[in-house]
């Protein structure tokens, strides 16, 4: 038993990592013939590595590239056709030069060294030409692989807005965001993630606006990152939140939307962009930005603080209402109004189930439903969201395996858990936990409960920053766009940055430059 608790301990506590060492970079060699071979054997002669051998002038050259990843046109008209073409004179470091000053029209060359950064090029879309003779080749932005084009996005959607969303390239989101944000000061700072997978990532924010101090840790945290592949966003999550204690609610945001970014900038926080992922990251992340949207801000105030509030109360209908159906109907009937009580009772007492059992098999046979909906094919979905819903809301309640009361509870707090979208999968766990509280404890159990987890969000801080700002500590200037939706004259009058929040403990400025 000894032995099994601390294989768990290691397993889920593994404590300081012992730091790896970097590797050496190997250094090109001058022999083209030796480098294609060493580039050959690394690839062990993969089908996609192309390498088109040629002579400039008596000279061995070789341009190397992955296929499908370069766009082949270019490649044979704006950088083969050129360098065959031309005259070369004088020694074969003055050949290079040549052709990167005086042959290629394209600012996106640069010299490489060695076979990490040969490797990462080509893999990247990027096209390599060597020379024989020289232990410098040069690298060259032809890429041309295949995306999806950009389109509406399908989790963020908006009545008044863009309909332009992030795409899977990270230089296309790049291009969305600065032709959104016409502002020199907006930074993009590439980095890689990945022993393995080698991914780029990117740091977008303000130089003016945001913090230095929240761009450091950030900066900080990145780089302990040590992980093999990054394939989705969701992969360096963990890396970014604050490790005090532990929690369902995230402190790090996501968005397929442009102009979110472009408005979370202007507020001081900082954009994770990744290459392959149609989405964005952003921190510092506060727990009421999970009841903003886009369509707060294009609709009248008044109208904007009216979905703004029901969307809080949509939130505690959704985590708390099957909690508190089971602890009444177990422990306190009196408190319902007799021809509802009624109505209860008889469906308790037609039903195999108890209260509980009822409302956590509702709650479980609707996940499946939502999961098998979701992973099926989209003509496949809407039939089993059909069929399903036939099933259970009408023959399952003649049959007398569910009752009717407990159906519509359920119902109604899944259908509010959808306004939320963003806070979906911790209402779903906290609502199965309520009802549980509920039905062993009663109505003791949910507040205590309640407790537990309002203090757990209290507690929470991403970057230094409180992540119930500006509600706990209460600050008032920041108290315009939380429960109330000021007008445009009012929120531009000066803008909120996420560093100036009450009670948070980083510094804001400018980055010296």
């Amino acid at each position: 038993m000894y032995e099994f608790i601390k294989t768990l301990k290691e397993i889920y506590n593994p404590g300081h990592k012992s730091e790896k060492t970097k590797p050496s970079e190997t250094k090109l060699y001058p022999q083209l013939r030796t480098n294609l071979e060493f580039i050959r054997e690394s690839f062990n002669n993969s089908v996609d590595l192309t390498i088109h051998e040629m002579q400039l002038k008596g000279i061995d050259a070789a341009v190397i590239s992955i296929d499908n990843l370069t766009d082949k046109e270019v490649l044979g008209e704006g950088i083969i056709k050129p360098i065959l073409s031309h005259d070369y004179s004088g020694d074969v470091k003055k050949c290079l030069e040549d052709i990167k000053d005086s042959i290629l029209c394209t600012d996106d060359v640069k010299n490489i060294t060695t076979f990490e950064e040969l490797f990462k090029g080509i893999m990247s879309g990027f096209a390599v030409i060597a020379l024989d003779g020289c232990n410098e080749m040069l690298s060259i932005g032809v890429q041309g692989f295949k995306s999806r084009s950009i389109s509406e996005p399908e989790s963020d959607v908006v009545q008044r807005g863009s309909k332009e969303g992030f795409v899977e390239p990270i230089r296309t989101n790049i291009a969305l965001l600065r032709r959104r944000m016409k502002n020199p000061k907006l930074y993009f700072e590439v980095m890689t993630l990945g022993n393995l997978s080698k991914t780029e990532i990117c740091l977008c924010y303000l130089r003016d606006i945001a913090s230095p101090d929240i761009v450091q840790e950030l900066k900080k945290r990145l780089r302990k990152i040590d992980i093999d592949t990054v394939l989705a966003a969701g992969y360096i999550v963990p890396y970014l939140e604050d490790k005090r204690g532990v929690s369902l609610f995230s402190t790090v945001g996501i968005t397929e939307r442009s102009d979110t970014v472009c408005g979370k900038l202007s507020e001081g926080r900082i954009a994770i962009l990744v290459d392959g992922v149609p989405s964005a990251l952003i921190v510092p992340y506060l727990f009421v930005e999970n009841f903003q949207t886009l369509d707060d801000y294009s609709n009248k105030p008044y109208f904007a603080t009216f979905t703004r509030r029901l969307k809080y109360a949509a939130f505690f209908i959704a985590m708390m209402l099957p909690g508190i159906f089971v602890a009444l109907g177990t422990f306190n009937p009196e408190m319902f109004p007799t021809l509802m009580l009624n109505k209860i009772a008889g469906s308790i007492g037609a039903t195999p189930l108890s209260l509980m059992s009822e409302t956590i098999l509702l709650q479980f046979v609707y996940e499946i439903m939502r999961e098998s909906g979701l992973r099926m094919p989209q003509p496949l979905g809407y039939a089993v969201s059909i069929v399903g819903g036939l099933v259970i809301g009408d023959t399952a309640i003649n049959a007398g395996l569910i009752g009717a009361p407990t159906l519509m509870v359920v119902a109604v707090a899944i259908i509010c858990s959808y306004i939320i979208p963003n806070l979906y999968a911790p209402v779903a766990i906290l609502r199965l936990a309520f009802t549980v509280v509920g039905g062993i404890w009663g109505i003791w159990g949910i507040a205590a409960l309640f407790c537990f987890v309002f203090i757990n969000i209290c507690s929470k801080s991403t970057f230094g920053i409180p992540y119930t700002a500006p509600l706990s500590p209460i600050g008032k200037g920041a108290l315009r766009d939380v429960f109330i939706r000021s007008d445009w004259k009012t929120l531009s009058d000066k803008t909120a940055k996420v560093q100036n929040m009450p009670g948070s403990h980083v510094g804001g400025g400018v980055v010296n430059e």
